[in-house]
């Protein structure tokens, strides 16, 4: 054979060599599912320490990994933001709710200096879907099948769990492809509870994306167990009376299994009950019953929940795509304390859908053992929360005695782990807007055990809130006026020793770096008045998705 013709046998093997491997490499990107629930504490599932029966969940754990110090930024939106840019929320326009407030990391809706997960992944050829919660600006205009998502059937916001519900949520509509549809349009399959309506709905849009013969991205963003708390009642009566035994109780419970398990420190102090939070032997027996109640409702949508994600690892491993699909489950915030210490525990019937419950603060507290805070604060009470990693094909469960990835790590990192995961590339221009650099780095390689993850500080700030975090340090405060807490992490991730008087010069720079972020991330300026001003309301008729 001539030389020129071995050269060219040559090349033709290698370029076929180079195509079998991005065939392969192609083949082998996992589909991608994020479960985020909504207002969930950091102990109320059982790898994490709860009582409530989560053997859904409990699965996923023992054959994925587990994060014990993976944070949110302490809200919804904020959360939400984050989690779907990369970026820190304010960089993405949200730094306080959806009004928008004039100043620019306050305009209450994602802005066009970032792209969405949704966006990134279509354009590396992934079919992308959400059911669920938005709340990232709808009453801006701002909405899924705007920001890269080929199907949706999305809430605006949350709150709502029933078909027929009243009340202050009960005036809702569906978002289903674009189009404006009312809670009980027979598309939706009424009567249903939201959290099989979020699961029921994406699953018959992962059949979409396998007729496509594409991978998928699904954002499954429950609206449980956020307020108002109600579920079905059969679900209700499996836990009537459970809580006889109080928070005081419960929550030492909790903690010892916590320790058990290598998710805490036992040099860890649990946190004392607030002050304003009533012993529960001081209570009267109508009282206990009221909130025995009220937390059997909140437990019995954590019981959907983790039914459901059940629901959604069966019709994966029907479907064949269990074993090549990556889940992640978190929540958006720490446990809920809004409501006061008393909570709500209105309605002819509380937990059905024309009730009105809040579990409030005594429970709240329960919610978020051992830490301090809740949801709104920048303290580990507000921020802490589960993640759980499933990956048949990659992630192999921890050995060792530990068994928890204890690596500091944010929900900043998801877009960078679904970027990696989905060898696709985060731009720095989209549709002509230059794009804010991803804040975030991939989580794979904790996953799966091979690579690095860089040391670098986290940042937090909300409703003045705010914190920095940079190794085992802590610098946290309590509202634009607190003082500032400096804390050991490793010695006292609970908050109990506050070591600012004694190391000063810690204080002042870790505030220093603090500040210098928040000028660079749009945390300053604040808005000047502080106005909320509304956003536009949200069209009757929306444009058609994409696809």
């Amino acid at each position: 054979m001539k030389p020129s013709h071995l050269l060219v046998c040559f090349f033709v093997i290698v370029l076929g060599v180079i195509m079998f491997v991005d065939v392969a490499t192609a083949a082998d990107r996992p589909n991608m599912v994020v479960v985020m629930v909504d207002d969930m504490g950091f102990s109320d599932i059982g790898p994490y320490g709860s009582e409530i029966p989560t053997p859904n969940l409990d699965a996923l754990a023992a054959g994925g990994v587990k994060f014990s110090q993976f944070y949110n930024t302490g809200r919804c939106c904020p959360t939400r933001a984050s989690l779907l840019t990369g970026l820190y929320s304010h960089q993405a326009g949200i730094g306080w709710m959806t009004a928008d407030q004039g100043a620019p990391g306050y305009a209450g809706r994602l802005n066009n200096k970032c792209v969405t997960i949704a966006e990134v992944l279509r354009e590396a050829g992934y079919f992308t879907a959400i059911t669920g919660k938005w709340h990232v600006g709808a009453n801006h205009d701002v909405n899924p099948w705007g920001r890269g998502f080929d199907r949706n059937l999305t809430l605006a916001a949350g709150g709502v769990h029933f078909s027929n519900q009243t009340g202050s949520k009960g005036g809702a509509s569906l978002f289903l492809n674009g189009e404006t549809i009312a809670l009980d349009d027979p598309r939706a399959n009424p009567p249903w509870y939201g959290c099989d309506l979020w699961t029921d709905q994406g699953i018959d849009f992962v059949d979409e994306a396998i007729a496509a013969n594409k991978p998928f991205f699904w954002y499954l963003a429950h609206t449980a167990p956020h307020f108002p708390c109600m579920a079905p009642e059969e679900t209700i009566a499996k836990y009537r009376g459970k809580y006889m035994a109080g928070w005081d109780k419960l929550r030492e419970e909790r903690y010892a299994r916590q320790i058990a398990s290598g998710l805490i420190d036992p040099n860890w102090k649990l946190e004392a009950r607030p002050e304003e939070v009533p012993a529960w032997d001081s209570l009267s027996p109508n009282e206990q019953s009221r909130y025995d109640d009220m937390m059997a409702i909140y437990a019995a949508m954590i019981d959907q929940v983790d039914k459901n994600i059940g629901k959604l690892v069966d019709a994966l491993r029907e479907r064949n795509q269990l074993d090549n699909t990556i889940i992640l489950f978190l929540s958006d915030n720490g446990g809920n304390a809004e409501a006061g210490v008393t909570g709500k525990y209105n309605g002819a019937n509380p937990g059905d859908p024309h009730s009105d419950v809040f579990i409030g603060r005594c429970w709240a507290h329960l919610n978020n053992t051992p830490f301090r805070k809740y949801k709104h604060y920048n303290h580990e009470g507000g921020t802490a929360t589960p993640l759980i990693a499933h990956w048949p094909r990659r992630i192999k469960p921890l050995s060792g005695p530990s068994g928890w990835i204890e690596t500091p790590t944010h929900v900043i990192d998801i877009m960078a782990t679904c970027v990696d995961l989905g060898g696709a590339t985060y731009p720095q221009s989209y549709q002509g807007n230059a794009i804010t650099p991803m804040q975030g780095q991939s989580l794979k390689p904790l996953m799966v055990g091979a690579g690095n993850f860089a040391d670098r500080p986290l940042f937090w700030e909300h409703e003045g809130n705010a914190a920095i975090r940079v190794g085992n340090r802590k610098l946290v405060r309590q509202g634009m006026n607190g003082d500032w807490e400096l804390l050991d992490l490793k010695a006292d991730r609970t908050e109990q020793n506050d070591l600012a008087s004694e190391m000063p010069e810690q204080v002042a720079a870790l505030s220093t770096q603090w500040q210098k972020w928040a000028k660079e991330a749009n945390v300053l300026p604040k808005p000047k008045n502080g106005k909320k001003r509304k956003g536009r309301k949200q069209p009757k008729q929306a444009a058609k998705a994409k696809g």
